[in-house]
């Protein structure tokens, strides 16, 4: 089973920028969307349910806004969005699936950047997500992909120093990662890449840092010790995913 994250940047924008060839040329069983900002009955009639592909929607109130969706090969055994029944999530940050014998969530956790007000909702979606991760640990296999807006390490981000006090690499979200690793979730691109700088996930389109790889790696593949000794092959595809969005699509293969 392969499964693919990607932070679209806008579903209906991908669409026009290549979006479908891509697809095509990765090749996903599971495809995890994060930031659609789409309904599907603004989507053209054959991306409201794709040929071939069971899809389930996760979208904001707000129109044009966040959104998440899961595309799956095969079918959904049961679906589940937010974090709790008693949480509405009204933004469309997680959404949950069970297929194939495995629990798969697309997840995307706010930006703080844009102000502080926007910052402790961040903060406050962390703790709430944390829970969740810490009922799932041992609950059977699970895997959760998306758009997490941190960079973990330096090895993470190509101007480390000069981004210390900057929303997605403040020491606190630092520590939360940190924390969830400890916790027992395996991050399955830099268990696969090892200790190396990036590789990114993500590039400003200022200046030249898509050009001179200068950029964050924000999106992320991560499983619980049940389903870890499964998974291998993790790949971030920067060449021709950058088309599509400002995001590249990460994958990792599971047996």
């Amino acid at each position: 089973m392969k499964i693919t994250t990607w932070n679209v940047n806008g579903l209906r924008a991908a669409l026009r920028k290549g979006f479908a060839q891509h697809l095509e040329e990765i090749a996903p069983d599971v495809l995890l969307l994060q930031e659609v900002r789409a309904t599907p009955d603004q989507l053209e009639p054959q991306w409201r349910n794709p040929a071939g592909w069971h899809v389930h929607w996760n979208t904001a109130e707000k129109k044009g806004y966040s959104g998440t969706a899961v595309w799956s090969r095969t079918p959904f055994d049961a679906v589940t969005t937010g974090v709790a029944e008693d949480d509405p999530d009204t933004e469309g940050r997680l959404l949950t699936v069970q297929t194939g014998g495995v629990s798969i969530s697309s997840v995307y956790l706010p930006s703080g950047s844009s102000s502080a007000e926007r910052q402790a909702v961040k903060d406050v979606w962390l703790t709430k997500f944390r829970s969740w991760t810490d009922e799932r640990i041992t609950a059977g296999p699970c895997l959760f992909g998306g758009d997490l807006n941190i960079a973990h390490t330096p090895s993470d981000i190509f101007y480390a120093k000069a981004n210390e006090k900057t929303s997605g690499f403040l020491p606190h979200e630092r520590e939360w990662f940190s924390d969830l690793l400890q916790s027992g979730w395996h991050d399955l691109v830099r268990e696969h890449f090892g200790d190396v700088q990036g590789p990114y996930s993500w590039w400003s389109n200022r200046g030249k840092a898509r050009e001179l790889d200068r950029g964050w790696r924000i999106d992320y593949l991560l499983a619980n010790p049940e389903l870890q000794s499964r998974c291998q092959n993790a790949a971030i595809h920067r060449e021709g995913g950058l088309t599509v969005s400002d995001h590249a699509p990460v994958s990792i293969q599971i047996n």
